[in-house]
Parts: structure tokens; sequence; C-alpha cells
């Protein structure tokens, strides 16, 4: 077969089914504002931490509704939790609630070390 410059990628399909939700079904409980997140950045644009490093709410709490918890946990770590993110939320959730929640959570869990 002759190569034409390029290479194939991997595959970029996220199984759901495979994924632990279990950390998202924890905060879901206890915080119901978490289904209010559309995910649209504001808290992400004022995050202290996400102006001195690659930490974004955003993501983590796109990560977390997925269910790909081996990559939350890094993140989780870098949250201040000074609450900036809490003031310019146009839907009003208590994400600085998610990070506690979420923290206490992998605490429980047996299979993450935080």
């Amino acid at each position: 077969m002759e190569k034409f410059g390029f290479t194939i990628s991997k595959i970029r399909q996220i199984d759901y089914d495979s994924n632990d939700r279990s950390i998202a079904d924890y905060i879901y409980e206890r915080e119901p504002s978490f289904r209010l997140c559309i995910e649209c950045g504001g808290c992400s644009a004022t995050c202290t931490t996400g102006n001195y490093t690659n930490f974004s709410l955003r993501e983590l709490h796109i990560l977390i509704k997925r269910g790909e918890n081996s990559q939350v946990i890094e993140n989780l770590k870098k949250c201040m939790l000074c609450g900036k993110c809490i003031l310019v939320c146009p839907r009003g959730v208590n994400t600085r609630n998610i990070v506690i929640l979420a923290r206490q959570a992998f605490q429980k869990s047996d299979s993450y070390a935080i």
C-alpha cells in the first residue's frame, strides 16, 4: 500500500456505556443545579486558576457528566474555591459546591485515589 503522507488518527468516539458515572450521580443527588449547566464557559472565563494554569471548570463539568473520572481527578485538585464562577453563571449553578461534592465523592470511592 502506498503512503500518502498522513496517518489515520485514533478513534475519538466516547463509549458512554463503559464510563463510570457514579460521581455525576452523587453530585446530581446533592446539587440539583448541576443539571442546569449549559457549558457556556462563563465560569472558565473568570476563573483565577484558569488564568494561570490549564484548569477549566467547563471542561471539568463535561468530563464529570461523561463519566471520564480519571481526567477529573487531576483537574479537581487545582480549584481554589474562590467562588467567582458562581457570580457569573447565567443559570445559577453552584459550581463551588459541585467541586466540593466531587472531591467528597472521589474520597468515598474506593476505585479512585485523590
